[in-house]
């Protein structure tokens, strides 16, 4: 996938451009970024807030390796991982269409603000319309005000059901 602009993400103090790629897990770095950057957004207070359980880290990039529709894009700044946005080829359909489902978006807590999020939302954008596809979904809590911001602004709005079905919500069931 192609980079970011080259003005996408260069902070007022770093003239460094963020380039955003498609992340190749035969790669012994791309599979670190995916490992650290998940990770870190593990321990973070939007994500779970603590460390990821040692098997899941273990298993979390062949299990993303096997899962067939996985798209995976990893920003970087001077060649130093700095976000991740990890997704999912789900289908809708009333489209007949594949959609592209955001699962995860994260920055480093020091490059927040930096125009890495979208510079990554915006790959992620390409991808999905490289793949036909009808949409992006993603998922938000209600609290995380900088992200929703983010999303708002690069034009991401609450699902719709159609006349007369109010706005989509998210709803989980733990199975383990």
């Amino acid at each position: 996938m192609a980079s970011a602009p080259d003005n996408a993400g260069a902070s007022a103090g770093g003239t460094d451009p963020v380039v955003v790629v498609r992340a190749d897990l035969d790669r012994v770095d791309h599979r670190e970024a995916v490992l650290a950057l998940t990770d870190a957004y593990a321990r973070d207070p939007m994500g779970q807030g603590a460390a990821l359980a040692p098997d899941v880290h273990e298993r979390l990039v062949p299990a993303l390796r096997a899962h067939p529709t996985t798209v995976i894009l990893l920003a970087f700044r001077a060649g130093v991982p700095v976000g991740i946005a990890t997704c999912f080829v789900g289908f809708s359909t009333f489209a007949a269409r594949p959609l592209l489902n955001i699962h995860d978006v994260a920055v480093r807590a020091d490059e927040r603000g930096r125009g890495i999020g979208a510079a990554l939302l915006a790959g992620v954008e390409a991808e999905a319309r490289a793949l036909g596809c009808v949409k992006l979904t993603l998922e938000v809590g209600d609290t995380n005000h900088r992200a929703r911001e983010l999303y708002e602004r690069v034009g991401f709005e609450h699902a719709d059901g159609g006349p007369g079905a109010g706005h989509g919500l998210f709803f989980t069931k733990r199975l383990g």
